[in-house]
């Protein structure tokens, strides 16, 4: 038995293969067919060295493989030569139609992966993870206990940035998010709305001037409004 190394090439595929120089190019079809997903009797097979064209292997489908001159590394081109066959019917995700299932039948089932991880207290559903929401929850409270609306302050906003300054516009639970949040009003326009959250207003401040923090980030205290240039920033 003799066997070579072809890259197999087709207008969906592309693979390296061996086959035995002793197989009959009909049965070579058979082979590629499921490497190709090209019918048998639809294949015109050619063989090239690279780029370039050695002959085709189109004739006889009972003559061997090894009557050709083929050598390993060599290119093996499957062309389809069916005009009606509709192309890469089973490599083109976008002609699969999908089946997507309701959010709330979801939340229904119960051999999913939602309901396991509910049944095991996994992710979010964790026994710890309510308590470390709760504990921070309280802490929050704790502290928005000294923070009054109308309080200059100064807020960390974290990542090495600078300080921001403020004024208290908000203290309490909001929607958007369980706990306490305090809602603040920017003294230069470095927020992300304007005292509103998805559709519910907690406060009044021009737009980009508000923003909502954790009571643990602010400080309050006489933080005089600081000078700023507007025109400074729209050279910027």
């Amino acid at each position: 038995m003799s066997i070579v190394i072809l890259f197999v090439a087709s207008e969906s595929s592309n693979s390296e293969r061996r086959f035995d120089k002793g197989l009959a190019i009909s049965q070579l079809k058979i082979k590629l067919e499921p490497i190709t997903g090209i019918p048998a009797e639809s294949q015109r097979l050619s063989l090239y060295n690279g780029e370039a064209f050695i002959g085709s292997m189109e004739g006889n489908d009972e003559v061997m493989l090894g009557a050709f001159p083929v050598e390993n590394f060599m290119t093996l081109k499957v062309n389809d030569v069916n005009p009606n066959r509709i192309k890469n019917q089973y490599t083109d995700l976008s002609l699969v139609e999908k089946f997507e299932l309701p959010q709330e039948e979801y939340e229904k089932r119960s051999d999913s992966v939602l309901a396991f991880k509910q049944r095991n207290k996994l992710g979010r559903f964790s026994d710890s993870r309510s308590a470390s929401e709760a504990d921070a929850n309280e802490m929050y409270a704790e502290i928005a206990q000294d923070i009054k609306t109308g309080d200059r302050c100064e807020v960390d906003i974290g990542s090495g940035e600078l300080k921001r300054r403020g004024t208290v516009r908000f203290v309490g639970e909001t929607k958007f998010k369980p706990g306490v949040w305090v809602g603040v009003q920017y003294d230069e326009p470095l927020g992300k709305n304007d005292g509103s959250v998805e559709g519910e207003r907690y406060f009044e401040c021009p737009s980009n001037y508000g923003a909502f923090v954790r009571p643990n980030k602010i400080v309050v205290g006489d933080f005089p409004e600081e000078d700023f240039d507007m025109s400074d920033l729209e050279e910027m």
